[in-house]
């Protein structure tokens, strides 16, 4: 493609052109974190590598792309342009029938997804995010649950007498409820509370006529990993973030 060009079209969007005719396309998507994570659509190796050249020596960085781990050629791409892996991680199913035993413990209530009171669960929002950056680190989180407006509507509750103690952001798609996040407050781990807000979900998607639950985890979240796999949840894939800095 000796005639190919490559132009910017607006702010965060490239054309390859050849001949005057696009044969690919590049993006830059903001994520609500303020991220920017790239994406480009070309079918030849080297429109790829001039988009991706481009784009790269555009912008800002850090710059951010997710793959899925068994697309060989196009992680293979993103990596001779630079990229390097940063995070991976496994996707789960299981199904909505499969919670019967994960009951929630003595004293425990799991309250339904959009019946929690803002203030409290703000407060309990602010613990486990101060807990997990002292831990793995918030940036490690996946992006839709990094900076994701704190509404009531998303989230299902643990509580106790004492006040809110574990919760669960959803997202209730048609075909299946998708769990972006179970964290529980750590002076209540280990008793019950994670796997009480499991059964709440799988119960809730079951009654709503969904087949499917589905999760994001990172794969060195070992605690999630094991409660998935002892609900029953069966590894589908997996995705990889990469970065350039």
């Amino acid at each position: 493609m000796n005639t190919l060009v490559i132009t910017r079209v607006a702010e965060r969007q490239w054309h390859a052109l050849d001949d005057d005719l696009v044969v690919g396309r590049g993006d830059a998507s903001p994520r609500p974190d303020g991220r920017l994570f790239l994406s480009v659509d070309a079918w030849h190796d080297d429109v790829f590598a001039r988009l991706a050249g481009a784009m790269l020596a555009a912008l800002p960085r850090p710059l951010y792309t997710v793959v899925d781990e068994a697309d060989l050629d196009l992680r293979t791409r993103w990596v001779q342009a630079g990229l390097t892996t940063r995070r991976r991680e496994w996707e789960y199913v299981m199904a909505s029938d499969g919670g019967d035993g994960l009951l929630p413990p003595p004293g425990l209530t799991v309250l339904p997804t959009g019946t929690a009171e803002l203030a409290p669960l703000r407060d309990l929002d602010r613990t486990v995010r101060a807990e997990i950056e002292a831990t793995i680190g918030w940036d490690r989180m996946p992006a839709a649950v990094l900076s994701r407006p704190l509404d009531p509507t998303w989230y299902t509750v643990a509580a106790e007498p004492g006040g809110y103690v574990g919760l669960a952001r959803l997202g209730l798609l048609p075909r299946h409820t998708r769990v972006g996040l179970i964290a529980v407050r750590s002076d209540r781990r280990r008793r019950g509370v994670a796997r009480a807000l499991l059964g709440h979900v799988l119960a809730a998607t079951r009654a709503r006529g969904v087949a499917t639950v589905c999760a994001d985890v990172h794969e060195a979240n070992t605690a999630a990993v094991a409660l998935f796999e002892s609900a029953g949840a069966r590894r589908t894939g997996s995705n990889l973030e990469l970065v350039i800095r």
